[in-house]
């Protein structure tokens, strides 16, 4: 069983918090490592599900690092409250995409938002279907520059397991299953890979 590194002090926190809001990018992960520990907390519900717990290790350190991303001080809740409610929605929306499609909920979860304020997925990017000109020219460039930065941000393993992974550059898709035996690695594996370089590329994306 994973050993986690005990909660910050109230203090510890608060000191954290502000750093990261400076734009201190190590105050973030000391955040989200000594917070893994209500991820690890928050799955045990779902440990019943027929679920492998690294999958759901991982989707609740995404819904993690969106509540430190987005928790505002001013509201007068502790992260960890926000966090446990951030957590618990991402677990929920994975189940839910889940059983609706048999792919991984990373392609459908919100990466940012357009200049009018408007939700945009991942799926808007790869599989849009404008039809206005002045919509398909930005969703062509929008693909252009993804298809970019897949070479530019990821790793090559990276790289691989998304080009098989959604069926990029003429590759058929492709289940983690099929990936994890093409590349002589664990399915856990690719999943774990998988939602990083989504991370990537989203984080990549909307910072350039």
């Amino acid at each position: 069983m994973k050993t986690f590194q005990k909660p910050l002090t109230m203090e510890e926190e608060k000191i954290h918090l502000l750093k990261y809001s400076q734009g201190n990018m190590e105050s973030r992960d000391v955040l989200i490592e000594r917070n893994l520990r209500l991820v690890a907390h928050i799955i045990k519900k779902y440990q019943g599900l027929d679920e492998d717990p690294d999958d759901l290790i991982s989707i609740g350190t995404i819904g993690l690092i969106k509540a430190i991303s987005t928790y505002d001080m001013s509201k007068g809740s502790r992260l960890a409250t926000y966090a446990a409610r951030c957590i618990d929605n991402e677990l929920l929306m994975m189940l839910r995409n889940r059983k609706k499609k048999s792919r991984e909920v990373s392609l459908y979860e919100p990466i940012g938002t357009d200049k009018e304020g408007n939700e945009i997925h991942l799926m808007d990017i790869v599989e849009g279907n404008d039809t206005d000109i002045t919509s398909a020219c930005i969703h062509k460039e929008n693909v252009q520059r993804l298809y970019q930065l897949l070479e530019e941000a990821l790793t090559p393993l990276e790289y691989d397991v998304i080009r098989y992974r959604y069926g990029l550059f003429g590759e058929p898709e492709l289940t983690q299953q099929v990936i994890a035996k093409r590349l002589n690695i664990s399915r856990s594996y690719v999943s774990r890979i998988e939602k990083s370089a989504i991370l990537k590329l989203r984080d990549r994306f909307f910072s350039t």
